[in-house]
C-alpha cells in the first residue's frame, strides 16, 4: 500500500512537472508565434510603404505638368483678354469724335469779357446764357458783370479781358495785374465753386498798332497774365497761335465769324468740357 501511495505520488508529480514544462514551451511557441506575426505585420506594413513610396516617386508627371501648363495657359488668356479690351476701349476713344456743338460744351460755363467775347454770340456760336460781355469794359468796372455771372452759376467761367487796359494803362503792366487779379478775387468770393481760366488778349494788326501805339506791348502784357494766373494757380488759356491774318476784320482788331469756333474749341480743349 504504501508503495502504491509513493507510486502514485512520484506519478502525480511527474505528470505536474510535464505539465508545466509543457506549458512553459507552449507559451514560448505561443510568444514565438506572436512575435513573429508582428514581426510579419509590420514587415509587410514597410513593404506596402515602400511599394506605394516607389510608385509616387517614379511615376510619370505628366498629369502635374498638364495642370500646371493649364493653368499657365488660363493665366495667358486672362491677361491677353483683358490687354484685348483695353485695346478695344482706347481705340473706341481715339475713334469716336465728339459730336456735342460748342453750346452743349458750354452749357455749364460762361465767358467773360469785352467786344471780343461778344462775338460768340453775334456769330451764334455759344448761347447768350454762356456769354457775359459788353464792348470797351475795362477791368475796373465789371462788378455788374460779376453779379450776372453769379445768378447763372456756371461750374467754369473764362475771362477774356484787355485790349482796353492796355491802352488804358500804357505800359504799366504792374496797375494792369492789380486790377485783373482784383477782379479774379471778386470772382473766387462771389462765385467760390467755379473754376477760372484767363485767355490771353488776342494780337493785333500793324494798322491797329498804328492807331493805338501801346498795343504792341500785347505780348508783354501776355507775359505779365501767364505769371498771375500760375502765381494765383489758375488756368492761363493762350490761343494767340490760332490768330491768322483773314480772320481778322478790317480795323485789324476784331475777328470774323470764321474765328469764333476755332477760339471755342480752343478754351473747350483746355478745360476739358
Amino acid at each position: 500500500m504504501l508503495y502504491l501511495t509513493i507510486k502514485y505520488l512520484l506519478t502525480e508529480t511527474s505528470c505536474r512537472k510535464f505539465s508545466i514544462n509543457f506549458m512553459k514551451k507552449l507559451n514560448r511557441k505561443k510568444k514565438r508565434l506572436l512575435i513573429i506575426c508582428i514581426a510579419v505585420l509590420i514587415l509587410a506594413v514597410l513593404i506596402t510603404l515602400i511599394i506605394r513610396g516607389v510608385r509616387y516617386f517614379t511615376a510619370p508627371g505628366a498629369d502635374t505638368e498638364q495642370g500646371i501648363e493649364y493653368i499657365k495657359a488660363a493665366e495667358s488668356e486672362d491677361i491677353s483678354t483683358i490687354e484685348q479690351k483695353i485695346a478695344q476701349l482706347e481705340s473706341a476713344d481715339s475713334n469716336d469724335e465728339d459730336s456735342r456743338s460748342n453750346k452743349e460744351k458750354f452749357a455749364s460755363s460762361v465767358v467773360m469779357g469785352d467786344a471780343v467775347a461778344e462775338g460768340l454770340t453775334e456769330y451764334d456760336v455759344l448761347n447768350a446764357s454762356s456769354v457775359v460781355s459788353k464792348n470797351g469794359v475795362h477791368l475796373d468796372e465789371l462788378d455788374d458783370q460779376v453779379a450776372q455771372v453769379k445768378e447763372l452759376d456756371p461750374q467754369i467761367i473764362f475771362l477774356s479781358y484787355g485790349r482796353s487796359d492796355v491802352i488804358e494803362t500804357d505800359g504799366d503792366t504792374d496797375q494792369f495785374r492789380s486790377e485783373y487779379e482784383d477782379l479774379v478775387r471778386e470772382i473766387r468770393e462771389e462765385i467760390p465753386n467755379a473754376h477760372i481760366f484767363v485767355n490771353a488778349i488776342f494780337p493785333v494788326l500793324d494798322q491797329a498798332v498804328e492807331d493805338e501805339p501801346a498795343l504792341e506791348m500785347i505780348q508783354d502784357y501776355n507775359e505779365v497774365l501767364r505769371t498771375m494766373c500760375t502765381d494765383m494757380q489758375i488756368g492761363f488759356i493762350d490761343s494767340t497761335d490760332l490768330v491768322q491774318t483773314q480772320y481778322y476784320e478790317e480795323d485789324g482788331i476784331h475777328f470774323i465769324a470764321e474765328f469764333y469756333p476755332v477760339w471755342a474749341d480752343r478754351m473747350a480743349e483746355v478745360a476739358a468740357l
